[in-house]
């Protein structure tokens, strides 16, 4: 049987200033929490329904009630177990290979979706800049479907970050280069902007190329969710 302490320090940690000051973060659902375990992450505990339910634990999975996962769980309907992990350590961000920064990302279905999308096209690293939303939040981890285990994700100054880069530096426009007719580089950095207000002028200073989608003529849409924007614009950076 869980204890009722624990279920509360658990509950606790979907708030962020409980996770930033244990350190820890929760995962839920089957897959996600095999994910993670698979990654390597440090295990802090882990919770099932049923007993075997994952594989490759280093230590004992405490087996819980449906009504107890109900009362630990952020979701409506929580599936078999979650788990509570360390988070990584906040090593700094490089610049080798192809890397996505975030330039104020408030959405987390948006920022789940865009850690997914890094892990499909081969991205892994994530910078963000430190007012994106978090990473561990609920709702963006399971966004992610799992593939925040294999992303490298750091919060750190954009300026500073950006500033030292000596590799091409691509932005996001409405009005720009049409992505389909610019050189996309093997290394590089893609800069994504704010949902309301694109990328901001602290970061506009060093971009080295702009780029765009262009709509379809007659279209009336205004603009492209951030998401589905990233989408585009890795698959032609990645296009052999």
């Amino acid at each position: 049987m869980v204890a009722k302490s624990e279920i509360k320090f658990i509950k606790s940690l979907q708030q962020k200033k409980n996770r930033m000051e244990h350190g820890l973060f929760v995962a839920e659902g089957v897959k996600m929490v095999q994910d993670l375990l698979d990654s390597g992450l440090k295990v802090h505990s882990v919770y099932a329904t049923e007993a075997d339910l994952y594989t490759g634990t280093t230590g004992e999975v405490s087996l819980l009630s449906a009504a107890d996962l109900r009362r630990m769980s952020s979701l409506k309907n929580p599936n078999k177990g979650l788990a509570v992990f360390y988070m990584r350590t906040g090593d700094n961000p490089g610049y080798e290979g192809f890397s996505v920064v975030l330039d104020d990302i408030q959405d987390p279905g948006n920022l789940g979706t865009i850690i997914r999308l890094c892990d499909w096209f081969g991205v892994d690293q994530l910078v963000c800049s430190r007012e994106t939303v978090d990473c561990y939040n609920p709702k963006v981890l399971q966004a992610t479907m799992g593939s925040i285990a294999r992303v490298k994700i750091s919060y750190t100054d954009l300026g500073a970050y950006l500033s030292s880069a000596n590799c091409p530096v691509y932005g996001s426009y409405m009005s720009a280069t049409p992505v389909y007719s610019a050189a996309m580089p093997k290394e590089g950095i893609l800069v994504m902007g704010n949902e309301a207000h694109g990328i901001s002028e602290k970061v506009k200073q060093y971009l080295t190329h702009k780029v765009s989608i262009p709509a379809q003529e007659g279209s009336g849409a205004e603009s492209l969710n951030v998401a589905t924007a990233t989408a585009i614009l890795l698959y032609e950076m990645r296009r052999p």
